[in-house]
């Protein structure tokens, strides 16, 4: 919440309207989570908050693609990398396809009838730092 204060200031001090339009909507939703559970949130759950953030914006890009509304698609790619620097460093598909394997085989998951119990064991090693969609194709990669 530090940085978001300072890089608010410094957004404003350099008149860089997108990235304080970006850190003031990051800023409004981790208080409006904040009031809703009525107390200061934990690093975990300010990071959920940034994930839903990013999640909105890659659906939003996706849909202003296919409706070819390249202004609007770019516009949100920017947002995208602003709010990528306040988010952790993401894995690699390697460094989440290794997991994937490792509780595969920690599980002895066979067949995609196993793809649930694979899916509970990787998404919490992987929270926050991998696109749940992109965990979820590697899992049905290796379990066909």
């Amino acid at each position: 919440m530090d940085r978001l204060n300072e890089d608010m200031k410094s957004a404003l001090k350099a008149k860089e309207k997108k990235r304080l339009s970006v850190i003031r909507g990051v800023k409004s939703s981790l208080q409006n989570e904040s009031i809703k559970v009525g107390r200061t949130l934990n690093e975990e759950e300010a990071i959920n908050v940034l994930n839903r953030e990013q999640k909105q914006r890659k659906d939003s890009l996706h849909e202003f693609k296919k409706a070819g509304r390249e202004d609007l698609a770019k516009e949100t790619e920017e947002e995208l990398i602003i709010l990528s620097k306040y988010l952790p460093e993401q894995l690699t598909e390697k460094e989440i396809e290794d997991i994937v394997k490792r509780v595969i085989q920690d599980t002895g998951a066979s067949s995609k009838s196993d793809m649930g119990k694979v899916m509970s064991v990787v998404m919490p090693k992987v929270k926050g730092k991998a696109d749940g969609s992109q965990v979820n194709q590697l899992v049905q990669k290796h379990l066909s």
